[in-house]
């Protein structure tokens, strides 16, 4: 197919300045592989002038990110502004009002109001594409949706936040305290400036919630999952650990029991 599919991005932080790299830098492979050309015709964000080190030219540039979904030059909208409510929640059901294919990597707005965005999506008969929201590049969504589609699952669990993942696996190699490693992953860009989101278990819940609804074919509930984050974890827990010959790992763990779906990060 010749004719291009157009692509709005919204929000171009430091997932969104790579969606951008990607699709300029890969468009012949990608062309190749799809079989129609991928182009950006138009992005939005707080910040026009900032320098995130992509090249923007013959894009055009929308101050207000609902303005995306009028154009009539945008097959597809795609979401990496982030958060659960506010301006990336109306950008995502005005796309599928619309009647506008949405991508979103947003795991807190899925988590908050994925069966909502999802009833919207299926009324219009427009995809809503997701993967990006739980283990970035694994296609565990997919893995889960289409791969175990005959299979009744009884029982999963996982690491899925990289910042505590890195927090911890440090503590025990450096034996350097839970303060001084969280500065570091900050200053090393793996941690936010408020880590509270993936040191207190949250990152890691939202993401639970989203590949337990997969899973097992309910409503995404979010609170429904039980949180405990590893923010009160120091050496001392570390060390009783490793005497024992375990180490320490902050888990998402859903099973079914005789009582229903069990949700819990710990």
């Amino acid at each position: 197919m010749t004719q291009p599919l157009r692509i709005a991005i919204a929000g171009l932080g430091t997932v969104g300045s790579s969606v951008v790299r990607l699709l300029t830098h890969q468009q012949k492979l990608l062309h190749k592989r799809c079989d129609r050309p991928l182009q950006i015709v138009a992005v939005s964000a707080r910040q026009q002038h900032r320098n995130r080190n992509i090249n923007l030219h013959g894009i055009d540039w929308e101050d207000n990110p609902l303005a995306l979904v009028t154009r009539d030059d945008v097959d597809v909208v795609v979401e990496l502004i982030g958060g659960a409510e506010g301006i990336a929640r109306q950008l995502c059901e005005a796309t599928l009002r619309a009647g506008k294919p949405l991508v979103t990597a947003n795991k807190a707005l899925l988590a908050h109001h994925g069966y909502e965005l999802a009833a919207l999506a299926d009324s219009a008969n427009v995809p809503l594409a997701f993967e990006a929201a739980v283990a970035g590049g694994i296609p565990v969504v997919k893995a889960l949706r289409e791969g175990t589609a005959a299979n009744t699952l009884e029982r999963f669990y996982g690491i899925l936040n990289g910042t505590c993942n890195y927090i911890l696996t440090t503590m025990k190699k450096t034996k350097a305290s839970f303060a001084d490693v969280l500065a570091e992953a900050q200053h090393l860009g793996y941690a936010e400036a408020d880590p509270s989101f993936d040191i207190d278990g949250i990152d890691t819940a939202h993401k639970l919630a989203i590949l337990a609804s997969i899973a097992f074919g309910t409503r995404v509930a979010l609170d429904q999952v039980h949180i405990e984050g590893i923010r009160h974890l120091d050496l001392h827990d570390v060390a009783a650990a490793d005497d024992l010959g375990y180490a320490i790992k902050l888990l998402g763990i859903a099973e079914y029991t005789a009582h229903g779906l069990s949700q819990r990060v710990h």
